[in-house]
Parts: structure tokens; sequence; C-alpha cells
């Protein structure tokens, strides 16, 4: 289990890495949804309800919350499915490569970028550019977003993970790591996601727990589509797109088990989340507020 959290928490960043302080946002592509990060799936021909959570994929410990409506969900399915397979031992190879790389950050990227990069790493993060010299810029922003949490981190994919121990039950992931760094590579260029480096800090961690612990879907959703973070095209990328394609194998899921999702929160929120695209798909989809 050491070794599977020590992997997730590398591949979280890919998760986390867009969200931001909410300013500017696409507000007209936000629709206000009941505040619950638990739903019920049913209807569509299914014999038994599903389920649908939104996480955080990494929180700090005293900040975690499992509620009992969650439990009680979780312990009548009978199938677990998550973005990304922790179960997979592929999987978690594929996740322990994901900070490193084999071109020299110093050759991966431009002069302009590296002194840009030495600079703010510096003087925002009192951190020596030289120590990363053989990490990507996921690496990096795993390193930098780890000390600014500033306190030891918890998942709720590992939690959940733990809770099946001893239950046999099958382990799905709705995506593959390597489906994440292409998915991550296309949305930002280097320039875009130097420059997301110098905006966070501890402040914004404070806001997503506050939403978070008030499960607040629209103000993630608004959090995560910051123009700052993120514009049309990285939302297209990073949410919809995936959302989209999760829809097509959740049904055959659901048709044959009782099935647990637990994915980011802010895929479920606005008019291409999956809330959304599952009632588009003729699912009743309902939440469960306490």
């Amino acid at each position: 289990m050491k070794k599977i959290v020590k992997s997730a928490l590398l591949a979280v960043v890919l998760l986390i890495a867009n969200f931001g302080n909410a300013q500017t946002t696409k507000k007209s592509e936000v629709n206000k949804i009941e505040n619950s990060l638990l739903w019920e799936i049913t209807g569509n021909g299914l014999e038994k309800p599903s389920y649908l959570f939104g996480t955080v994929h990494m929180i700090c410990e005293n900040d975690y919350v499992l509620k009992e409506k969650v439990t009680i969900a979780f312990n009548k399915s009978e199938e677990l499915a998550l973005e990304l397979d922790f179960d997979d031992p592929k999987e978690l190879q594929n996740m322990q490569k994901l900070a490193v790389s084999s071109v020299p950050l110093s050759q991966a990227l431009s002069k302009e970028e590296y002194v840009k990069l030495e600079n703010l790493l510096k003087n925002k993060y009192a951190l020596d550019i030289k120590q990363f010299e053989n990490f990507n810029l996921i690496g990096i922003m795993s390193t930098i977003m780890f000390k600014q949490l500033n306190c030891p981190p918890k998942m709720y994919e590992i939690e959940f993970l733990k809770m099946t121990k001893g239950k046999k039950t099958v382990i799905h992931g709705l995506e593959t790591v390597e489906d994440q760094i292409r998915t991550f590579s296309g949305s930002f260029t280097n320039e875009e996601f130097i420059n997301q480096f110098s905006e966070y800090d501890s402040s914004y961690f404070e806001q997503l727990y506050g939403f978070y612990k008030n499960e607040e879907l629209s103000n993630i959703l608004e959090m995560t589509t910051n123009d700052k973070f993120m514009d049309a095209e990285a939302q297209n990328l990073m949410l919809d797109s995936r959302n989209k394609n999760w829809i097509k194998k959740m049904p055959e899921m659901m048709q044959q088990h009782s099935v647990f999702f637990a994915v980011g929160a802010a895929h479920l929120p606005g008019n291409n989340g999956v809330i959304n695209l599952l009632k588009q798909a003729g699912y009743t989809v309902k939440p469960i507020e306490k």
C-alpha cells in the first residue's frame, strides 16, 4: 500500500494541477446544481443503483472527512471505478515514471523558459532548479504542490482502495496514466505550464477545501475553469472530452453491477459534466444530500 500511495501522489498532480483561485471564470458554461458530492444513478434499464462521488485528489489529513452517506453508498456498491486503476501493477509503474524525464530539463526547455523557471523556483519557492535536471514539468509541479500544501496529504482514492481490502472488489480505471499525460501535454505549452507555477500558494488550497467541505460543485468548477489556469481548448481536453469518454464506458459497467464511481469533483457539474451527460443518456441522477 505504501508503494501505491507514493505512486498515486505523483499521479494526482495531473488531476489537480488546473485548480486556481476563483476570479474571472467561464460562468456561461457552469450550470448551478445542488450542493452534493454524492449522486445516485438509476433508471435506463439499471437493475441496481450506482453512485457517483466527487473527490478532491489531495487533501490535508486534518481536513479529510468521509461522511456516513458516502460510506453507506460505497458499501452498497459491488465494484469501484476511479479515474485511474491504482490496483493495476502496470499503472503503478507508469505512475512512478511521471516525474522523470529522459531529456535533461536544461535541454527540454528553451533558454528563455529555463531562465524564467529558474528565477521563479528560486524567488517564490526557495528551490534550486539544478535539483530538477532529471525531472519534467509535472515532477516540478508535484514538488511545488507538496511544498505549498504543507501538511501530511491524504487521498480519497487511496482510502476507497483500503475499504475494498478483503472484499475481492473489482477495481476499474476510467482512463490510463498515459491517457492523462497525453491530455495534459496537449493542453498546455511549456510557457503556459511555467506561468501556472507562479500562481500556486496555500490560499488556493484553502479556498478549494472550503468549497469541497460545503460540497459546492459549481464553485469548484468555476475554480477549475479560471481563465488564468485554463482556456477553452484546455477545458475541452482536461474536462469535457474526458467526461464524454467516461460516459461511453460507464453504462456497461453499471448494467452488470452496482458501481461506486469516484472522480474529481470538477468533472461532475457543468453542461458537459458527468451528471448532465448521464441525464442526457437517459439516466436519473439525484443528489444524496444527507
